[in-house]
């Protein structure tokens, strides 16, 4: 038997895609038609591992989180990275951004500009 015959019995031996389960009898590659009997697939363990990132991740968590339940939002200090754009409400020549990939990866990410000055906040999809 071959390595890849061991460790990746659900995936198809021709193009590597993810087998389907047809019938109780094989399972095939939806991409190339590949073929792979139940009975080698019979009985053998898949394991993964989970971190603490795929669950953030998975829940569209932020990857910091402030714990400390009694501060106030005047009370925590953020300092993001300045860019000379002047504030479209008091004309600040200086505003604090960070960006976020909000939308799929082959587009632009989203820039969150806030104010030091008046604390006016808006945002631009790049």
């Amino acid at each position: 038997m071959a390595f890849w015959q061991a460790r990746d019995f659900l995936f198809c031996g021709v193009c590597g895609t993810l087998l389907k389960f047809d019938s109780v009898r094989s399972a095939s590659c939806p991409l190339c038609g590949f073929k792979r009997k139940a009975k080698d697939i019979e009985g053998k363990e898949t394991r993964y591992t989970v971190t603490a990132e795929d669950i953030r991740r998975e829940l569209k968590l932020d990857p910091y989180v402030i714990l400390e339940t009694t501060l106030k939002e005047e009370d925590v200090i953020v300092e993001r990275a300045t860019v000379n754009k002047e504030c479209e409400k008091c004309k600040n020549p200086e505003l604090q951004y960070y960006t976020k990939q909000l939308r799929s990866a082959d587009e632009g990410q989203t820039v969150f500009y806030k104010c030091a000055n008046c604390r006016h906040e808006f945002n631009e999809n790049q």
